[in-house]
């Protein structure tokens, strides 16, 4: 028996060693960085630019696998299952680690539990956009003409802030709104300019460019302040509903096991290029506000919204499917 233990402890120790190695060669071959939504959604333009950048510091390339589905599932399940090895990364949304748990009534990956923090990339506010035909200038003037034409009228949702914040304002405005699921966002916003969708919640990497060429009104951002990426249009607070505090977040993730120094050296790289002022201004001109954080920090924040969002989903009254 002692020298069965004895082996045991051996081949512990030599795999700790390997490991060790080979967390110190890395990155030793390209990486894959999944993303929960498809091509042409919020989150790809910043992740294409991280990824970029990302690559050049750690001179392997950085490889985008979009897995879009299930609002994100199918992607957190794929990288929690993948090898806790640093080659296998994730940029992601409110959708998997906040959203999901309270959406969705089984999920196989655990927000907290399967994953490993890298860093957060910043916050991507969304809008309150409408079908420019409808004669509304502002959100109150949409509710009224909502009450007007009481069960007539869609909204379009394609992830979790779109779902909860129009559901949350056909409770606190007595609407009676029906809800059009989509996979992606760029279909969505599609309906909307053709005025088959009255209105949708959507990011400012994909709303800013329809606003400004007028193909959708924007009412209001999800935001308690005004955002500084797109001053002229006013808060949710502004427009009287001050419960309509949302504000969507991307994070970078590794899989859970995955080794302290190799967490450690991507955090090192993606902190300065979060902090650039070139890449800021650049994400800032698609509508992302780019900052960055210690793993332990991003560790704290997923706690913290995972909880605020049990409360935002329940006081929705959204049931999990």
């Amino acid at each position: 028996m002692k020298t069965l233990a004895r082996l045991a402890a051996i081949a512990s120790s030599v795999l700790l060693l390997a490991g060790a190695a080979a967390a110190q060669d890395y990155p030793a071959r390209p990486i894959t960085l999944v993303l929960p939504f498809g091509a042409g959604s919020g989150i790809d333009p910043t992740a294409r630019l991280i990824a970029d950048e990302l690559g050049r510091a750690l001179k392997q390339p950085v490889v985008i696998d979009y897995k879009p589905g299930a609002n994100g599932a199918i992607a957190a399940t794929a990288v929690a299952r993948a090898a806790p090895d640093g080659y296998t990364i994730f940029m992601t949304t409110v959708s998997t680690h906040s959203a999901n748990p309270n959406l969705l009534k089984s999920i196989p990956y655990d927000p907290i539990k399967d994953f490993a923090a890298l860093s957060r990339v910043g916050n991507l506010p969304f809008m309150m956009v409408i079908d420019p035909k409808i004669p509304a200038r502002s959100v109150a003037e949409f509710i009224a003409y909502a009450k007007a034409h009481q069960g007539k009228l869609s909204y379009a949702s394609a992830n979790a802030i779109g779902l909860v914040a129009a559901a949350t304002l056909n409770r606190i405005a007595g609407l009676d709104m029906v809800n059009v699921p989509y996979r992606v966002s760029p279909q969505a916003i599609g309906d909307v300019i053709a005025g088959r969708i009255a209105m949708m919640f959507v990011d400012f990497a994909l709303g800013s460019p329809q606003v400004k060429a007028g193909n959708v009104r924007a009412l209001a951002v999800t935001t308690k302040e005004r955002s500084a990426l797109l001053p002229d249009v006013p808060s949710m607070t502004e427009a009287g509903l001050p419960s309509l505090d949302l504000t969507p977040w991307n994070a970078l993730f590794a899989p859970a096991g995955t080794p302290k120094l190799i967490i450690n050296r991507l955090n090192a790289e993606l902190r300065p290029i979060l902090a650039d002022p070139r890449i800021k201004a650049r994400l800032a001109a698609i509508g992302f506000d780019a900052f960055s954080s210690t793993p332990e920090e991003l560790e704290q924040f997923v706690r913290d919204d995972l909880a605020k969002w049990t409360r935002w989903v329940k006081d929705a009254g959204i049931q999990p499917e």
